[in-house]
């Protein structure tokens, strides 16, 4: 019997978020800069490593503390 597992990753809201923006600002609807079309790709960039280095804190005073 074969077993298949479905991770589950996908596209994410950043992603299509960004996507979303990309279209509308080629089809000229939205008159924004570049910049603002592909910021939500870096706020996913910049929550991501918050949350790492938040977890890598605790990990470091976990350690000192033990």
């Amino acid at each position: 019997m074969s077993q298949s597992s479905n991770t589950g990753s996908g596209i994410g809201f950043f992603g299509l978020l960004t996507i979303v923006l990309i279209v509308l600002k080629l089809l000229g609807k939205i008159a924004i800069s570049w910049w603002w079309v592909f910021s939500p790709l870096l706020a996913g960039a910049a929550i991501t490593f918050i949350v790492l280095f938040i977890i890598l804190a605790l990990a470091i005073l976990a350690a000192i503390w033990r």
